[in-house]
């Protein structure tokens, strides 16, 4: 497919989605919401795709909304900002709901919605150099959409102070604060996913797939009889499976499994 807003780039079970409006510091429009959509649409119903990298063109991995598509909005009524606002939420659940890991790639500035993209991947890799922001009270509002994802990375007592100070800070406190998995030098952030993708594409391929959805099901519920069962299962019948059986030879017969 051709995109207006991104580029993809597929080089065998990997996907690169690339924002790329530079011009505009990849500010998130209506556009670019309905293609990062569709994009990871793509990628979720691929049977071959195993690993997505989300990283960005220009100086600016993405400064949050864009400003002559937050002008358009002010003229909406308010069931027309409502549909709006629906479609940016389906857009990051898309993101966060993903079968395979997303990886994203944050080499400049990440504001607002950028913020929000980050925190719906699953691993974040940050250049020292890059900068973060909760910027939406700054104009008046509130990081609603993002906020999900958000504070399920964030420490909450981090997000009490930058959903409302909207103060800017850097990569090691994005570190600190669990927004950012790794960071690293601008010129070693290529190789430092490169490593990342290393280590997915070593696991099987269900069987990571496998390990994000039980996290997705399970983070959240008590620990009784019913989830003690429900373990049980995932890993009985993921133990039969032709890529289980294949796992454990290999181990025992000291050899690269065939995946």
């Amino acid at each position: 497919m051709t995109y207006r807003t991104l580029e993809l780039t597929i080089s065998g079970v990997v996907w690169t989605v690339v924002l790329n409006r530079p011009l505009t510091r990849n500010a998130l429009d209506e556009i670019a919401i309905e293609e990062l959509t569709q994009v990871m649409g793509l990628a979720a119903s691929d049977s071959v795709v195993r690993a997505v990298v989300l990283k960005a063109n220009g100086p600016v991995f993405c400064a949050g909304a864009d400003l002559a598509w937050m002008q358009r909005t002010a003229k909406l009524n308010e069931d027309d900002n409502l549909i709006d606002a629906s479609r940016l939420a389906a857009m990051l659940k898309r993101l966060h709901d993903c079968p395979v890991p997303v990886i994203a790639q944050i080499h400049g500035d990440c504001y607002g919605g950028g913020l929000g993209l980050v925190a719906a991947c699953d691993i974040a890799v940050a250049a020292e150099t890059a900068r973060f922001c909760l910027s939406e009270v700054r104009l008046g509002l509130v990081p609603a959409t993002i906020a999900p994802y958000v504070l399920k990375a964030m420490d909450h007592r981090a997000a009490r102070r930058y959903f409302m100070t909207a103060e800017r800070f850097d990569a090691a406190e994005a570190q600190r604060i669990g927004i950012v998995h790794v960071t690293a030098a601008a010129d070693r952030l290529d190789a430092t996913v490169g490593g990342l993708l290393d280590a997915l594409l070593a696991g099987g391929p269900t069987a990571i797939r496998q390990a994000k959805k039980l996290i997705r099901e399970i983070e959240s519920v008590p620990i009784d009889d019913a989830l003690v069962a429900n373990t049980s299962k995932r890993l009985a019948d993921i133990r039969v499976s032709p890529e289980g059986r294949e796992g454990i030879a290999a181990f025992l017969e000291k050899r690269k499994p065939l995946w």
